[in-house]
């Protein structure tokens, strides 16, 4: 793929790569008929190879950028990530930056459509979690000329500075306590993988936590849709019903994880004696539960404070080409009540 200038894209960029004069790159992308299909599709596959977006901005402001950042996450149903943005609000608010939201439902094309929208109205900073990106979405985010922070992983190669945590390391410190617990007939429990990058990379560390103590994950399930009571009861009982003999249970979020205690406890199954839990995020919603369930903290409201502290800091320097950032955080396992000591 063509390496984007680091000035921001013009047509004559997508003219002198599609090959066809800036008037007709123009009337391309400003949708008008009087263009032939074969010109038409030159230019869209160029702008798109290119991560050229067009400017909405018209007239005097064409050069400048607006006082908005844009946010671009998977999920607000998601309790995750409104904890997020709370970091990102109370960091910007004494600024004149605004953060401007984008849900993307974890689908790669779905984020494509938000980040082009988005990034037409020239935003100060782009704020985007993962790092798993189509490669029109990584054009455009390394052809917008302006601060981009990945949020929430560190798993990976970012685009420019990148705030978050290692879920692999974290998958795998979990495993390792769970082993050291004592437990060995280990299942997972949690989103289908292809969509959410961060639990698959849970699930990696996990299992090769296990596999270091000689230990296979005795059963899983996974699931599609929003993070649910209801889905961790029933994953958990489907589970139960066909590896009866399970003795731990990590569930990719804390949701899920708290709807299969519930189903545990009304079996009267005992916790963490007979069958332990742990979940991930460390969701403050869930400590009125029964027991409380063991968790660790995805650092959430620190993510999102330091990466608008990123785009506040380069939105105010003005440095045409600062060196990224990179911020990895440490979550702790919290072992609750659903989790027993080593040494028990």
């Amino acid at each position: 793929m063509t390496t984007p200038p680091k000035r921001p894209l013009t047509l004559r960029d997508v003219s002198e790569a599609s090959g066809v004069s800036e008037m007709t790159v123009s009337r391309v992308l400003r949708n008008r008929d009087d263009v032939s299909e074969a010109s038409r599709q030159k230019v869209l596959l160029a702008a798109k190879r290119l991560g050229y977006v067009p400017n909405k901005i018209a007239g005097a402001l064409a050069s400048q950028r607006v006082n908005l950042v844009a946010v671009i996450i998977p999920s607000m149903s998601n309790m995750v990530f409104p904890e997020v943005m709370t970091g990102i609000s109370r960091t910007l608010e004494d600024s004149e930056l605004q953060p401007v939201v984008g849900i993307t439902d974890y689908l790669p094309e779905k984020e494509e459509k938000v980040l082009y929208e988005m990034l037409s109205w020239r935003p100060s900073g782009v704020i985007i979690a993962g790092l798993e990106h189509s490669d029109a979405s990584r054009a455009m985010l390394m052809a917008s000329g302006i601060p981009v922070v990945e949020i929430m992983d560190t798993d990976g190669q970012p685009i420019d500075s990148v705030v978050g945590i290692s879920h692999r390391a974290a998958g795998r410190k979990m495993g390792e306590a769970i082993v050291e617990a004592g437990y060995r007939k280990i299942a997972f429990l949690g989103t289908k993988m292809p969509l959410d990058h961060r639990a698959r990379k849970r699930f990696e560390g996990f299992t090769q936590a296990l596999a270091k103590a000689g230990i296979e994950v005795a059963d899983h399930e996974f699931y599609s849709g929003g993070s649910a009571l209801a889905k961790g009861r029933e994953m958990t009982e489907a589970v139960l019903s066909r590896t009866n003999d399970v003795d731990f249970i990590y569930y990719s979020n804390d949701m899920i994880g708290a709807g299969g205690l519930l189903y545990l406890l009304e079996q009267g199954i005992d916790v963490p004696g007979q069958i332990g839990l742990a979940g991930f995020n460390g969701v403050e919603l869930l400590q009125g539960l029964p027991k409380r369930l063991a968790t660790m903290d995805a650092c959430r409201a620190e993510i999102g404070r330091q990466a608008a502290e990123i785009i506040l800091r380069r939105s105010q320097s003005g440095d045409a080409d600062p060196s990224p950032t990179r911020i990895e955080l440490t979550p702790m396992i919290s072992p609750g009540d659903t989790l027993r000591v080593a040494d028990s």
